[in-house]
């Protein structure tokens, strides 16, 4: 019976979407032995309650535990799912509003940018302790891992770690069922390559049987019904050739071409600090959990999710192989991006584990915008693996969006105040 430690149980809208893909699968439903810890013991609590209420009415008989203590639920591990956030809502919060007070807008502010820099010198410790108890208490275990920033987070971790490890992000999956959606095509019948960096990953290839379907894109851009449901990606489209993954509030801030602009925030509809909104509706969400785990709200109808965690198990479990995007340390997969640095990329997946796919070069002003980030990603892992606090100051100065509003003095004023903000969670640079 494999063993699946759910890390960071109290987020709880993953926690479900995971626990329920499971129970998807016939091989799995009656079959794993789910742990679940939490730091917090009231949302670890609910993710508990909420667990024992779905497995009860999906009539599985998984057994399902719930400690505050990680190594109890890492002993004996097959797969670990990280689903952490170092500092919760007000750590989001600080990531906001101190930028903000220099003139800085964001959007989401969790992978890239300075808020992705802060939030990776303060979750990377973490990471790197989970995979050091995975040493200890399961060492051949998967660790899956979801929380952002994705690449950072990665790349540290096999960098530190000889722990098998594998980053997960549905922005693909989402994204390419969006691009059917525009097209007026079915979905199952789409055909798409990507590769890239996480949330900056490119859409390569797109075709509709034996048919090219940019051309198709391209024109259907052009419909303002099509273009105002994605404005920010399809401008992107429209000057480097080719449709990028993540949502267009995420690619907003990744490029210095909009933020900056009132007109174009206006003319684009562009949600500055769209994840402090998002941060309410998951307490929200987790109110609704919360009466559900107690009983008094019934459970949803199970539904199948685009989130790879539970077909890479099911692959690795019963050898049917999976194919998935994954990130993982660039060994020659994108020629054109540096040896080591964390891409996103095609994976197979069966009992021997996940299984990268050679992608090759990627075109040039693709992956020159991907440089971008990967220099900044080195420079924040460096910091925090070297402990040298200098290194993430440089990653904050090359920021493309910080440096289009911001003077040099100001981002070293701006990330020294978010330093001393952060004070508790990057004390470990003073140890």
């Amino acid at each position: 019976m494999p063993k699946v430690a759910l890390i960071g149980a109290g987020s709880v809208v993953f926690a479900n979407n995971i626990l329920g893909d499971l129970l998807t699968y016939p091989e799995l439903k009656d079959n794993l032995s789910i742990s679940l810890m939490d730091i917090d013991p009231d949302r670890l609590k609910v993710s508990e309650g909420y667990a024992r209420r779905r497995l009860q009415k999906e009539g599985s008989a998984s057994p399902v535990t719930a400690t505050l203590n990680l190594s109890e639920a890492l002993h004996d591990a097959d797969y670990v799912i990280n689903m952490i956030q170092v500092g919760g809502v007000e750590a989001t919060l600080k990531d906001f509003q101190i930028p903000a007070k220099y003139g800085l807008k964001q959007t989401i502010a969790d992978t890239h940018g300075i808020g992705g820099i802060f939030r990776a010198l303060r979750t990377i410790p973490e990471v790197l302790n989970i995979c050091r108890e995975m040493e200890k208490h399961c060492p051949r275990a998967l660790l899956i891992n979801y929380s952002n920033p994705m690449a950072m987070n990665i790349w540290a971790a096999y960098r530190s770690s000889p722990v098998a490890v594998v980053g997960l992000c549905h922005s693909i999956q989402l994204t390419a069922a969006m691009l059917a959606n525009y097209m007026e095509l079915p979905f199952p019948e789409l055909r798409y390559r990507a590769a890239g960096i996480n949330h900056i990953c490119w859409f390569l290839e797109l075709a509709f049987g034996e048919e090219d379907a940019y051309p198709l894109l391209f024109e259907k851009m052009q419909d303002p019904q099509v273009y105002n449901s994605d404005r920010v990606r399809f401008e992107i489209m429209n000057q480097f050739g080719y449709f990028v993954s993540e949502s267009s509030e995420h690619m907003a801030e990744y490029v210095p071409y909009f933020l900056p602009r009132e007109e174009l925030i206006e003319k684009l509809k562009i949600p500055v600090n769209e994840y402090i909104r998002r941060c309410e509706e998951q307490e929200e969400e987790f109110e609704k959990n919360r009466e559900i785990a107690a009983g008094r709200k019934e459970v949803p109808n199970l539904f199948r999710t685009f989130e790879y965690a539970a077909p890479i198990i099911e692959a690795m479990e019963t050898n049917r192989p999976a194919c998935i995007y994954g990130n993982v340390e660039n060994k020659g997969l994108i020629t054109n991006l540096p040896p080591g640095c964390c891409v996103e990329v095609p994976c197979l997946v069966d009992q021997n584990g996940i299984q990268p796919v050679h992608v090759g070069q990627l075109p040039p002003q693709l992956a020159a915008l991907n440089r971008n980030q990967v220099n900044i990603q080195e420079l924040t892992v460096k910091a925090v693996l070297e402990k040298k606090p200098e290194y993430a100051y440089h990653a904050c100065r090359l920021d493309p969006l910080a440096s289009a509003v911001l003077s040099l003095d100001q981002i070293n004023a701006l990330a020294g105040e978010l330093w001393q903000a952060h004070g508790e969670d990057l004390a470990y640079f003073r140890q």
